[in-house]
């Protein structure tokens, strides 16, 4: 009987030092990555990242006692063993955006950026559920869609992946443009722009442009997706042929879209 070839590792030592221009101690691979002990299985890479009320450095010896191979650690903690495998960095969010930007660099998945006031999760759902019968398929899990969410999504994607999907979110101005930076999307989606959050801007407007910063992580080659029926549709349309897209398509019930809702009805299940 032939052996089953083994499962390529998500990361290596080496190639998590690479990307993060970290240090590996001991020699060790991941199959994904967790930013929260209690998640945490074997054979993970467990971040311990620093927040006003936890520090995951106080969880790492119980991280690696759960099966983690490593931890990305900003200092050692305390009693760990000389041999802990870890992955020493000066900062570990830092260390963590540069995962994904390592991971992103290294994919030649089509990238689709969602984002929007309302609806991005379940877009994002739909999009990954239609790709995934065209070919491997990741997409952000759940909501991480914000400084912590979209690196972290980026560094557990595959690099065998064809397509991903990554929601991103914000609750000001200039929060969206750095993940789109990071996600580099080929398409960009904006489901609608509501008065989400209005109490960070000084109207509407204020909050489309800035949904309208995910068009700026993206080649002129890109594609936008934008709602037709939005309020906000005219100032969204401006910003992507500025940021130079080369297509930009529509959805909704107007006769010019390009994708056109011509009938539809709910039924209970």
């Amino acid at each position: 009987m032939i052996a089953a070839p083994a499962p390529t590792p998500l990361w290596t030592a080496e190639e998590a030092a690479a990307a993060t221009d970290g240090t590996a101690v001991g020699t060790w691979s991941a199959g994904n990555v967790v930013i929260d002990s209690r998640a945490v299985a074997n054979g993970d890479l467990f971040v311990a990242l620093r927040g006003p009320n936890h520090d995951g450095h106080d969880y790492v010896a119980k991280a690696l006692k759960a099966g983690a191979a490593a931890a990305m650690v900003q200092r050692r903690p305390a009693g760990l063993a000389a041999d802990a495998p870890l992955l020493e960095v000066p900062d570990t969010l830092a260390g963590l955006t540069a995962l994904g930007r390592y991971a992103r660099l290294r994919s030649a998945a089509q990238v689709i950026g969602v984002t929007g006031s309302v609806g991005k999760t379940g877009t994002k759902e739909m999009l990954a559920l239609a790709l995934a019968t065209q070919g491997p398929t990741f997409a952000t899990t759940g909501n991480l869609n914000n400084h912590i969410g979209v690196p972290l999504t980026l560094a557990r994607m595959p690099a065998t992946s064809l397509f991903a999907v990554v929601e991103m979110g914000m609750n000001h101005a200039n929060e969206i443009r750095p993940l789109s930076r990071l996600a580099a999307p080929h398409v960009a989606v904006i489901t609608a722009v509501t008065d989400a959050h209005l109490e960070s801007f000084r109207d509407i407007g204020g909050i489309a442009d800035a949904k309208a910063e995910i068009f700026e992580g993206m080649e002129p080659s890109g594609t936008a997706v934008l709602n037709r029926e939005d309020g906000q549709f005219a100032r969204l349309l401006a910003h992507a042929r500025t940021a130079g897209l080369g297509r930009i398509w529509t959805f909704g019930r107007h006769e010019s879209c390009d994708a056109r809702l011509l009938d539809a009805s709910l039924h209970a299940t």
